[in-house]
């Protein structure tokens, strides 16, 4: 019995070396038309995620204001502004029965404070983003987020 000591090797045959320009082009293809339809709701959706966080932070601000005003009787002022949430206020109306209503305050996904109104143009109290352009107005990312609009 005598060992092989030679490699073995492969045989190919014609046609299995790899794929075709053709294949290559149609898989390209395919893959371009994929892309078309993914990518613009994919690209949509981190500005969609930001006004519903601006939404939610609203709507908790919102839930402090009022607790502040069952406590103390009255809104805080638009001097007073929404820091009377995490600090006491000393500037008159000062609150009798202060208890400390925030952690801290967020800021907007776009990394500007949230504005505040008493009274406000909406309601009793007005909690509001600009947006994405920091400015009134705007549509999109732009468009201005408020208390007015969380329900």
């Amino acid at each position: 019995m005598t060992l092989q000591t030679e490699p073995m090797q492969k045989t190919r045959q014609t046609g299995e070396e790899g794929f075709s320009l053709l294949e290559l082009m149609v898989v390209v293809v395919i893959l371009s038309i994929l892309a078309l339809v993914i990518v613009p709701r994919v690209i949509d959706r981190p500005d969609q995620a930001r006004a519903a966080r601006a939404k939610t932070d609203i709507a908790a601000i919102a839930s402090s204001v009022n607790l502040y005003r069952l406590d103390n009787f009255r809104y805080p002022s638009t001097e007073q502004g929404l820091q009377a949430l995490v600090t006491r206020p000393t500037t008159d109306p000062v609150p009798e029965n202060w208890a400390g209503y925030m952690d801290r305050l967020p800021v907007d996904p776009w990394g500007k404070p949230y504005l505040y109104l008493q009274p406000g143009v909406h309601g009793d109290f007005d909690i509001f983003t600009y947006g994405a352009d920091g400015t009134a107005g705007g549509d999109g990312a732009d468009a201005d987020i408020g208390s007015w609009d969380v329900k």
